[in-house]
């Protein structure tokens, strides 16, 4: 009688397989540690989700850099350089900049953003 387990091979080959299911350098982004940096940083102030408020939300931030490479690298730099916004109601201020050192957190809450 065959047992109902995988082989260690079919196991092998399932896990390959569910590799190459995610496109080479995109990942899922925590979304409870993007979150949470976010809220620290009073992101949700300006921002939300699904609707604008004072800056645009992300999924229309998600909608810009759809499908363009350099999404992640242009919503790294808007988080830590603070440069000049242009608001709906046509004043202009610094965008806040994200107060963490960590790299990889910077780079989770962009990916997140962008897959809204």
């Amino acid at each position: 009688m065959r047992s109902k387990s995988l082989s260690p091979r079919w196991a092998l080959c399932a896990l390959v397989a569910a590799a190459f299911a995610v496109p080479h350098g995109a990942q899922a982004a925590d979304a409870d540690a993007a979150k949470a940096l976010a809220k620290k940083n009073d992101c949700f102030k300006c921002h939300a989700v699904d609707k604008d408020k004072k800056g645009p939300s992300f999924q229309k931030i998600a909608a810009k850099y759809k499908g363009k490479a350099e999404g992640e690298e242009k919503a790294i730099k808007n988080m830590t350089t603070g440069p000049k916004v242009k608001l709906d109601d046509g004043t202009e201020e610094e965008h806040k900049i994200i107060n963490t050192k960590d790299a990889d957190a910077i780079k989770n809450l962009a990916q997140w953003i962008l897959s809204n």
